[in-house]
């Protein structure tokens, strides 16, 4: 089996999704995981699929076709995971009023300390009782085995004091 990953962007309409699958199946590939939004008027997306190794190269072609379509696929074929530092997993979540650089500053903190962020989620919403603009992130991490939890939450506490938001960490399953 060969494990692909796709990105997709295009101008949002019904069918995409049925179009891209469409084509996966016909391919006997089994569609795994995908997130999918609309974004500003775009439908972009990321997608993993498993297909039979014969049928890759057919697939990709067929996934070309759908620039004709009004979406742009980028495939990328799957690759082994490398070996290294076991790495436990956290949740990372944020609220405050929103402002530039957030994402800039979190991700300098975690980056220093070697933690891989899997998944990033975010919006801005308006705050319940005062209207404002408030930036709301959930991050999904692997910390390396040799970064302290608690030295890693007391950095980014200082940072949430630096911002004005609120930051939880909690250890998670998996």
């Amino acid at each position: 089996m060969a494990s692909l990953t796709l990105t997709l962007i295009g101008r949002d309409r019904p069918g995409l999704v049925r179009a891209l699958s469409e084509r996966v199946a016909a391919a006997g590939g089994n569609w795994l995981e995908s997130h999918m939004a609309r974004l500003g008027g775009q439908f972009a997306g990321i997608l993993m699929v498993e297909v039979p190794a014969e049928a890759a190269d057919r697939l990709v072609e067929d996934l070309r076709g759908l620039d004709a379509e009004g979406l742009h696929v980028t495939v990328e074929r799957g690759a082994p995971e490398e070996a290294g530092a076991t790495r436990r997993a956290f949740v990372l979540e944020l609220v405050g009023h929103d402002r530039s650089g957030i994402v800039h500053e979190i991700a300098e903190v975690l980056a220093r300390r070697n933690v891989n962020i899997e998944e990033l989620e975010t919006e801005v919403v308006s705050g319940s009782f005062s209207g404002e603009s408030l930036f709301k992130a959930r991050a999904r991490l692997r910390v390396p085995d040799d970064v302290a939890a608690e030295e890693l939450r007391e950095a980014l506490e200082t940072l949430a004091n630096e911002l004005m938001v609120d930051i939880s960490l909690d250890a998670t399953e998996g």
